[in-house]
């Protein structure tokens, strides 16, 4: 596969990760606000509920980190190949930027006052940049395999 489908492909496949874990994230923190509440919240409730927020609030994410990481992606592959020994930094701080960047976006735009429940609360907003800052990592890991596969290596035969 040459370079520009592999990296579309790092790209989706960094969307969906953080989109993924954005949306378990999400529904916990709800689930768990819930809980302190006094509502009972068995696993089976717990499992449902993320279940109906994967196919429901995921997509959501999906198109505000996609948007996010599509300025932060490239500008960290840049700023990286400039300063390798930071790489992976680069990618964590790319996508907490990519979602904190989005997140305001939306909630700036969006007619309630918060679109995301979870980004109601500084440990919610971190908790989301945390798993944007996993999706850019992955990015980040596939998208340096891109740019060094033009030479088989050592390494290659393992």
């Amino acid at each position: 596969m040459s370079s520009k489908p592999r990296l579309l492909l790092a790209f989706l496949l960094a969307v969906l990760l953080a989109s993924l874990l954005a949306s378990i994230f999400q529904t916990q923190t709800n689930l768990a606000a819930l809980q302190a509440l006094g509502a009972p919240m068995p696993l089976d409730v717990r499992v449902g509920t993320t279940c109906l927020d994967l196919l429901g609030f995921a997509p959501t994410f999906a198109l505000l980190s996609a948007l996010g990481f599509l300025i932060a992606l490239p500008l960290a592959t840049w700023l990286a190949r400039r300063m390798p020994p930071l790489r992976w930094l680069i990618f964590v701080l790319a996508g907490a930027a990519a979602i904190w960047t989005a997140l305001a976006l939306a909630n700036a735009l969006a007619p309630m006052p918060t679109l995301i429940a979870a980004d109601r609360s500084p440990f919610g907003t971190l908790g989301l940049m945390a798993c944007g800052s996993v999706g850019a990592l992955l990015f980040g890991l596939l998208g340096r395999r891109v740019r060094f596969r033009t030479q088989p290596t050592s390494s290659d035969s393992l």
